[in-house]
This record gives C-alpha cells, sequence and structure tokens, in this order.
C-alpha cells in the first residue's frame, strides 16, 4: 500500500540511520549498506530521492571536522566558480586524507569543469577504488568517456551506475542511446 509505505518509510530510515551502527561518516559508514539496497530496489521517487540525498550527505562527512568543514569550503569554491581555489582545497584534503572518496571525486568534478578529463578520469578512477558504489563517480566517467570518444567505456561506466542506482535521472535513455549507436542495437 503506497500511502503506508510513504507514512513508514521516514520512519523506518531514521531508525536505520539514528540507531545502526554508529556513524563513521564518509564511504566507509555502515549505513550505506542498507542506503544502497533501499537506492537498488525502491521504485517509489521519494524513497529515491531521499535515500539519494542521505548517501550523498554521508559521503560528503567526515569524521574529522575540520575535513568536512574543508569539504564544505571546496564545494562552495566549485559552486561559485573559483576551480582553482576549489582544486587547492581539495588536493590539500586529499593529502591529509587520501582515503576519503568524496574529496577525490570533487576533485575530478572541477578538473571535469575545467577540461582537464586525463586528470578528472584519474580522480574517477580512485574514487571508485574507494568506494565502487559511487553512482554519481560511474557516470562522471561516462560523461568522461563520451568527451574522449569511447563510447564502448561509456556505456560500460553507465550500465555500472544504474546497476547501483537504477533510477538515475536519465540513465536508462542515455543507455538505450548508446546501445544504439555503439552496439548498433535498436531498443
Amino acid at each position: 500500500n503506497l500511502s503506508m509505505r510513504r507514512l513508514l518509510f521516514p520512519i523506518c530510515l531514521s531508525f536505520v540511520l539514528l540507531f545502526g551502527t554508529p556513524a563513521v561518516a564518509d564511504q566507509n559508514d555502515p549505513r550505506l549498506d542498507t542506503l544502497f539496497d533501499l537506492l537498488r530496489d525502491s521504485e517509489e521517487s521519494f524513497e529515491i530521492q531521499a535515500t539519494e540525498r542521505l548517501i550523498w550527505s554521508i559521503w560528503m562527512q567526515h569524521r574529522n571536522a575540520e575535513y568536512s568543514r574543508m569539504m564544505q569550503a571546496g564545494s562552495v569554491a566549485m559552486a561559485s566558480g573559483q576551480y582553482g581555489q576549489a582544486i587547492g582545497i581539495f588536493s590539500s584534503l586529499i593529502q591529509k586524507e587520501p582515503d576519503f572518496a568524496e574529496a577525490w571525486n570533487k576533485r575530478a568534478t572541477v578538473y571535469f569543469l575545467i577540461g582537464d578529463l586525463t586528470l578528472s578520469a584519474e580522480d574517477v578512477d580512485r574514487t571508485l577504488e574507494l568506494e565502487p558504489r559511487h553512482f554519481g563517480a560511474l557516470s562522471g566517467l561516462g560523461q568522461i568517456e563520451l568527451l574522449r570518444g569511447n563510447g564502448d567505456a561509456a556505456l560500460e561506466a553507465f550500465e555500472a551506475a544504474r546497476a547501483v542506482h537504477p533510477q538515475l535521472p536519465g540513465i536508462e535513455a542515455l543507455i538505450r542511446k548508446l546501445e544504439v549507436e555503439v552496439r548498433g542495437r535498436k531498443l
């Protein structure tokens, strides 16, 4: 029953997040397993959107408050177009905490925005080593490979993103288009 799910979902999710295993807050947070199960299995848009937001929120946090502040500062710099400053902040964060996946992902995003696909791809690779379920990095890798003209690699990355996040906005249409272009299949 949809109305019952809408009522119970926030309560159940809050219980898991508040009373589940203590938060580590980064890609190693044990709450992520439950959230990724919800993301993969839900067909309700409100559940999917709430779950995705929670995953991003956890990825952005670090158990060290200074690193969380640096992540926020770098994100603000990136959003305001101060790409050099953002790269500096994320690079400093990576130097201090090389296992913080979202720092690598954010720097990859900035490199992508300034057109440095090589450095962006290198940072995406490191992000995925640390968090193989990072649908944002997988999707970003697909975009990088599209710009490089590597349709097969782009399709593979987008399919991997869909496996983690089946309802990722626009992913299904993009995959269908690439399948036709790359593999010559008509769907």
